[in-house]
């Protein structure tokens, strides 16, 4: 006992070397991430932009093989990739979502729609406060889509701030010949939630936290309606597919009988193997879809250039030596 504490003692003593710390700790320093700066970085940073990027996630089942916190953390390293190509902030507020749906599989937790836009409202009106201004919320999951939608409605019409909903006004600056030339298999199956699309881009953005080898296929069974439907929905039927969307994954409570716990035995809304997700199609699909937000982000720039907030000591390009907030 007594060598070992000295031995501890020298060690601890010695010049140069390493103190133990937490060793569960593996992460590094991401540029423009607000949980990992600093005061003086933030401030920094209101001198060269105005623009938040705010994903809008969910904390739910995603089959045996993907993790609970597979949309947050997906979203997460999504908005992380387009910061590191442009100059915005990128701020998590919340973990859970909208998944009333996904209740029957242990391990989700869900909010009430007025309790995550409050939440989301609030946490801008913060930001404001600090002199940012624009805002991209970037829906991370499908049953937030609404929500997204009135968040960003209610910035715009109750706020100083200018918000835009992401995944919406990214869409006119996808590569269209890249994504038709993606490696993706036929519509041949359905395959959504949990799936191969979600089970790649998950390969690609967290591979470490993905048990590709617990993956099975589901057993899904649905009402006969939507089961007829189907082909029609595959086919890429507009209609159908709106119709079908509005029946599927909703909650029990509803009485429709598409909650996923009812029409999956594995809580994955597909038929198709999630082992045939791939990391390239996961790689290809996040580098479409961040290379299309930047570009947006720069159109933007272009056409509204940032109002920045002024220090003092600091002159912000196009203010002169003004010293407001902008507006």
């Amino acid at each position: 006992m007594r060598r070992s504490l000295a031995a501890f003692l020298l060690f601890a003593f010695t010049p140069g070397a390493v103190a133990q710390t937490n060793p569960l700790w593996t992460q590094e320093k991401v540029k423009n991430y607000l949980p990992h700066m600093t005061v003086p970085e933030v401030r920094d940073f209101l001198a060269r932009s105005d623009m938040v990027l705010i994903p809008v996630a969910a904390l739910e089942q995603h089959g045996n093989h993907l993790p609970i916190g597979t949309d947050y953390l997906n979203g997460v390293e999504q908005a992380k990739l387009v910061a590191q190509r442009a100059d915005v902030l990128v701020a998590p507020i919340l973990l859970p979502g909208q998944s009333p749906y996904h209740m029957g599989f242990e391990g989700t937790i869900t909010l009430p729609s007025t309790l995550i836009q409050e939440v989301y409202v609030e946490a801008v009106k913060s930001l404001i406060a600090h002199g940012f201004k624009r805002f991209l919320m970037l829906n991370a999951h499908g049953g937030n889509r609404a929500i997204t939608t009135f968040i960003v409605d209610r910035i715009n019409q109750e706020t100083a701030g200018i918000a835009v909903d992401l995944g919406a006004v990214s869409g006119p600056f996808r590569d269209r010949d890249r994504m038709a030339s993606a490696p993706t298999p036929p519509p041949d199956e359905l395959d959504r939630h949990g799936g191969t699309p979600e089970t790649s881009s998950s390969l690609y953005l967290m591979p470490t936290l993905v048990d590709i080898e617990a993956a099975i296929p589901a057993e899904v069974t649905m009402p006969a309606h939507l089961e007829a439907m189907l082909p029609d929905v595959l086919a890429g039927d507009p209609t159908a597919l709106a119709v079908f969307l509005a029946e599927g994954l909703k909650d029990e409570s509803t009485g429709k009988g598409t909650s996923s716990a009812e029409m999956s035995s594995t809580g994955v809304w597909g038929t198709r193997h999630p082992a045939g997700a791939t990391v390239e199609r996961g790689r290809i699909a996040t580098e479409i879809f961040v290379e299309a937000a930047v570009a947006f982000i720069e159109r933007w720039n272009e056409l509204r250039p940032p109002r920045l907030l002024i220090r003092p000591g600091r002159v912000s390009p196009g203010d002169g030596a003004r010293g407001s907030r902008g507006g």
